[in-house]
C-alpha cells in the first residue's frame, strides 16, 4: 500500500524524537492513505513556515504486516467512546507519560474543534457518547501512527 505524509521540507530520515508530543495516538509519525488529505495537510502546516512550501511525501508499506504478528497494531474502525478515551489519553498527558506500546495506529482524525469538545467533556457538560459523535471528522479521513522504530522501519520512501 502507499501511504502518504503532508508537510513542509522533505524528510529524509524519520526521527521519532522529532515528532510533535500531545497527537490524536501519541508521538509518533503520521501518514494517510489518502493522497487529498495529505495534500490538504501539507498546505496547511506550510502556511505556519517562512519560505517553504506544501510537500507531499509517499512511502510503500507492506500491510502484511498489519495482521501478520509481526507488529502490535490497534485499529479503530470508526469514532467510539474507546477512540474517544484513547485520543483523550494521548493529547491530555502534562507528562508525556507513554500511554500505549502500539508500533502502529490506525483510525479516524479528531475534528480540529477537539480541544473544545474535549473540555466540554472534562467539564462534565457531555458524556463520552456525545464526545465521540463530536469528534467525528466530517470529511473522509483515516490516519496511521507509526510510533516505533520497528514499524518506521517498514516504511519505504519512493
Amino acid at each position: 500500500m502507499i501511504l502518504y505524509h503532508g508537510t513542509y521540507t522533505d524528510i529524509q530520515v524519520i526521527d521519532l524524537d522529532q515528532c510533535m508530543p500531545y497527537k490524536d495516538f501519541g508521538k509518533g509519525f503520521y501518514l494517510t492513505d489518502i493522497e487529498q488529505q495529505a495534500k490538504d495537510m501539507s498546505i496547511r502546516k506550510s502556511r505556519f513556515v517562512h519560505n517553504s512550501s506544501p510537500c507531499i511525501l509517499r512511502y510503500e508499506f507492506d500491510e502484511q504486516c498489519l495482521t501478520d504478528g509481526s507488529l502490535l497494531v490497534k485499529t479503530f474502525e470508526a469514532p467510539t467512546e474507546e477512540w474517544a478515551e484513547f485520543i483523550i489519553a494521548n493529547r491530555y498527558n502534562p507528562e508525556n507519560n507513554i500511554i500505549h506500546n502500539y508500533d502502529i495506529v490506525i483510525g479516524p482524525i479528531a475534528d480540529d474543534g477537539v480541544a473544545l469538545q474535549i473540555g466540554l467533556f472534562r467539564d462534565g457538560f457531555i458524556d463520552l457518547a456525545a464526545l465521540a459523535k463530536a469528534l467525528e471528522y466530517k470529511k473522509l479521513n483515516k490516519q496511521y501512527y507509526f510510533g516505533t522504530a520497528k514499524a518506521i522501519d517498514l516504511l519505504k520512501k519512493i
